[in-house]
């Protein structure tokens, strides 16, 4: 990982400006025909985006994060990013930083050790991984969501401090306010999506994921499955899809461990939907052994497909298990659609 020795300071009220700032409304349309819903970014073609850089802190020192996801119109629409009325419904858990704000700078209650190393070397057939350490490990109290004195709830995940940077921090340029962070690719709806993984409850997950241990986001509520009443959705990750880096129908975490690419994880909603939810209830999803020697397993992009496929038993959990949640999260907010 970068260390960084010195953080610029932003003054207070340049922070309050930049997290103030009306933004263009959610939804614009790409020249080729993506539908880029955090406005506030700009994508690139290496598979990476730029995005709003705040300074907040923490127990005095200086905190870098972003913003990627609001439980209100009215913050989405300023800060240019998604509207997820759903993250509402974790507000009063242990899944949200209360946070005060002073003179403009917010202070967070914890922040991130970007300091171990990540270590990953995949199993005999990828996915279970033999190894999973992940490289960031929130801080006790540490979570990406937190709740603003007005009762609103922000996804703003800690992407550097004096203790290093995220992993997936291309480049972070604190005298512009921005940072570049790679993307992972994967379906919504039959729809090519890409989005960028920040945290994850669990720590083999986090590694997986290259992304920050965030053990508190397990309190976000789940009521219903992916009902307006839970702060989750839900999300399908392959552990046994064909590999081969080559191979148009590969997918899954097997592949993602074997042959160093995304996994290609399908999502069941986009941000435009009122069951959105960055907060990603991951549903491990493997193939029958019937499914896997015929060539059945190929690639999938709708979430809707994969259930009928569980309920005809093509599709189960690992081990023959239930198609259901593992009981962990990622988060995951989407920034773009085909």
């Amino acid at each position: 990982m970068t260390f960084i020795p010195v953080l610029r300071s932003l003054t207070c009220a340049a922070t309050a400006a930049l997290l103030f700032t009306a933004a263009t409304p959610a939804g614009i349309v790409h020249a080729d025909g993506r539908t880029l819903f955090v406005t506030s970014a700009v994508e690139h073609d290496d598979d990476t985006v730029t995005l709003p850089l705040f300074r907040g802190t923490s127990a005095g020192r200086t905190v870098w994060f972003i913003v990627l996801d609001a439980s209100t119109s009215s913050q989405a629409d300023r800060l240019g990013v998604n509207r997820s009325q759903k993250l509402a419904n974790a507000r009063g858990t242990l899944a949200v930083q209360k946070v005060t704000v002073r003179d403009g700078s917010i202070e967070f209650p914890a922040t991130v050790d970007f300091r171990p190393d990540r270590k990953v070397e995949p199993g005999p057939s990828g996915f279970p991984p033999r190894t999973a350490e992940p490289g960031a490990v929130g801080e006790a109290g540490y979570s990406p969501l937190i709740e603003l004195p007005d009762g609103s709830i922000l996804n703003a995940p800690h992407v550097a401090n004096d203790t290093g940077q995220a992993d997936k921090v291309v480049y972070l340029d604190t005298a512009n306010r921005q940072v570049r962070y790679r993307e992972t690719h994967g379906f919504q709806g039959g729809e090519a999506v890409r989005y960028v993984s920040t945290d994850a409850s669990d720590p083999a997950v986090a590694a997986l994921e290259d992304a920050t241990f965030a053990p508190l986001l397990n309190y976000a509520p789940f009521v219903g499955g992916d009902g307006t009443n839970s702060a989750r959705a839900s999300l399908a990750a392959f552990v046994n899809g064909q590999t081969g880096a080559n191979n148009p129908e590969r997918q899954g975490l097997n592949s993602a461990l074997l042959d160093g690419l995304d996994p290609l994880n399908v999502l069941f909603w986009y941000p435009s939907q009122g069951r959105y939810s960055p907060l990603w209830d991951v549903h491990p999803a493997a193939w029958s052994a019937r499914a896997v020697a015929t060539g059945a397993n190929v690639r999938h992009t709708d979430f809707g497909q994969i259930i009928n496929l569980a309920q005809k038993g093509v599709i189960a959990g690992p081990g023959g298990a239930p198609f259901v949640a593992a009981g962990f999260i990622v988060d995951c907010p989407i920034i773009s659609r085909d």
